[in-house]
């Protein structure tokens, strides 16, 4: 994908008020969950939009540009759900697993979905650079901004440092990409993450 094409997908604006844009993207997320991505086509994504390839070019300059819209707005859906399941004044360790039952839970609903963007957004190379680092942002931010809740404050735990939340996500995407590939319940990662969470947001010295 040419470096024109990368940034409009940076600048791209999920349009609300266009259904055949909002359609697309769904096109392509279920041909992700049949196919997954790199099998998907363009003829694939507006045929579950019940549209025109016309239709889907005058909206995208291809279907990594697709692709890379309907990521940044799963993730950005991701990062609302988990947001809103904490509550700030509850024990560190109820809020840790509220995240931890949030992300889970968004990810049933999509497994094919997290893996295109664990394992096949890599594959885009450089063009995909910028989404991941959009991604990462956004989630170690969040878990960052979640560990200076009043709940961590009033034990005195500091929040997580950015190197450290890193961490965190990057293990948690590992996790949730392995129990998908193994045909596995994502339910599954529930424990050991909320077990990794307290190790790395608890007591530091």
């Amino acid at each position: 994908m040419t470096s024109a094409v990368t940034a409009a997908a940076d600048d791209a604006v999920l349009d609300e008020n266009d259904p055949f844009r909002l359609r697309l993207l769904d096109g392509l997320g279920t041909s992700i969950s049949e196919r997954g991505y790199r099998a998907s086509t363009v003829a694939d994504i507006v045929r579950h939009a019940r549209t025109s390839k016309r239709t889907f070019y005058d909206r995208f300059a291809s279907k990594e540009e697709c692709f890379l819209e309907l990521l940044r707005a799963d993730l950005e859906k991701l990062a609302e759900r988990i947001a809103a399941a904490v509550d700030p004044e509850a024990d560190w360790h109820q809020q840790i697993r509220q995240a931890v039952e949030a992300y889970v839970g968004h990810i049933e609903s999509r497994p094919a979905l997290t893996l295109s963007w664990i394992r096949e957004l890599p594959s885009l190379g450089t063009a995909a650079r910028p989404s991941q680092r959009r991604g990462l942002t956004l989630l170690s931010s969040l878990l960052i901004d979640l560990s200076a809740s009043p709940g961590f404050r009033r034990v005195d735990l500091p929040p997580l440092t950015a190197p450290l939340a890193v961490i965190l996500v990057g293990g948690l995407r590992e996790l949730t990409a392995l129990a998908v590939e193994d045909g596995r319940p994502v339910r599954e990662i529930v424990e050991p993450a909320v077990d990794a969470s307290i190790a790395l947001l608890g007591p530091r010295h």
